[in-house]
């Protein structure tokens, strides 16, 4: 089958050129050397990562990562109670992703309810807090200042207080660097929950909640060298493969199930799964269904640091067929 691959670059969703293929050709292993030579090395095929999207109940646990670098970090976390410690990040703008339930989140600047689908980011230097029933979310610290690209529904509100049932109660904050890993606290020390809360009245600034478009691509979230956003797959949408040129690509689906066709394999993913597909690999969604996933785009390469829960399968003519004839 011929398919259409666009070679791209992160700083413009034009192509920088569009190149016919043979799909068997683009997705097969190299020809033997015919000179004495080394064949090409091996290379891993793309690993799943999955975190259930539905609560499960457990203990309050730190954020667990999924991939990372010195400048950037993916996280997800559960929640079903209150962060015990309000965070200060030194070094990052703190964006995060509601997947399911509910989280107040409680900030210098202003309250915000989260709902499913919303998307905010917390500023380098503000402190919060969150209070999450039955949730879970996605962090992404990216270098400050990331830049809001568009999609705003709402904003952080002066709410008091902030959620049924709160009272001020004696409570630390973290001041953090390395993008507030674990074990790299700069200070940790009192604070007046109360009066923390109430700077709102003193600041102009709000923090806008943003979400994704009903359909097609769009960038949310912008730095030099990041770029997040959702993307929309429809059914049975025609395959264009897609090459970046400089940038990995980390794609975590929301909803909807989808066949990942690559250069480094083939592997269903359903919600719940993330995936890192390394730059210059070609790759392509089929789906029989409407779905969801965000992409975030990194410049250099980030390495995933959470277990794997299943890999890609080997590319094969058979395997294609019975993808395209809608047998999986």
């Amino acid at each position: 089958m011929r398919v259409v691959e666009d070679v791209m670059v992160m700083d413009s969703d034009r192509p920088l050129r569009s190149v016919g293929r043979d799909e068997h050709l683009l997705l097969a292993p190299p020809h033997p050397p015919t000179v004495p030579m080394k064949p090409p090395r091996p290379r891993p095929p793309l690993a799943v990562v999955h975190f259930p999207q539905e609560y499960r109940d457990q203990p309050f646990a730190p954020p667990r990562g999924l991939y990372e670098n010195d400048q950037a970090r993916v996280e997800w976390q559960t929640m079903n109670n209150r962060q015990p410690f309000y965070h200060r990040n030194c070094d990052v703008d703190e964006i995060s992703y509601q997947i399911a339930g509910e989280r107040t989140l409680m900030t210098e600047l202003g309250v915000i309810e989260h709902r499913p689908g919303e998307f905010s980011r917390i500023p380098r230097g503000v402190a919060h807090d969150n209070y999450g029933r039955g949730e879970s979310h996605l962090l992404f610290y990216l270098p400050a200042p990331a830049e809001e690209l568009g999609g705003h529904t709402g904003e952080s509100r002066a709410v008091t207080p902030p959620f049924p049932g709160w009272a001020a109660a004696p409570i630390n904050e973290a001041v953090t660097q390395c993008m507030g890993a674990h074990g790299h606290d700069i200070a940790v020390f009192p604070v007046d929950e109360r009066e923390l809360l109430d700077r709102v009245h003193e600041e102009t600034d709000r923090i806008p909640v943003l979400c994704g478009p009903d359909s097609g691509h769009a960038w949310l979230y912008a730095t030099e060298k990041f770029r997040l956003g959702t993307e929309h797959l429809a059914a049975h949408q025609p395959r264009r493969y897609r090459r970046m040129l400089d940038a990995d690509e980390i794609q975590y689906q929301i909803s909807g199930r989808r066949v990942l066709l690559t250069q480094r394999g083939i592997v269903e993913l359903g919600p719940g799964d993330a995936v890192r597909i390394p730059l210059g690999v070609a790759h392509a969604g089929h789906g029989e269904q409407d779905g969801v996933f965000i992409r975030l785009l990194s410049h250099r390469e980030l390495p995933q640091v959470a277990d794997t829960a299943r890999t890609a399968e080997p590319y094969s003519p058979q395997l294609l067929a019975e993808i395209v004839g809608g047998g999986r």
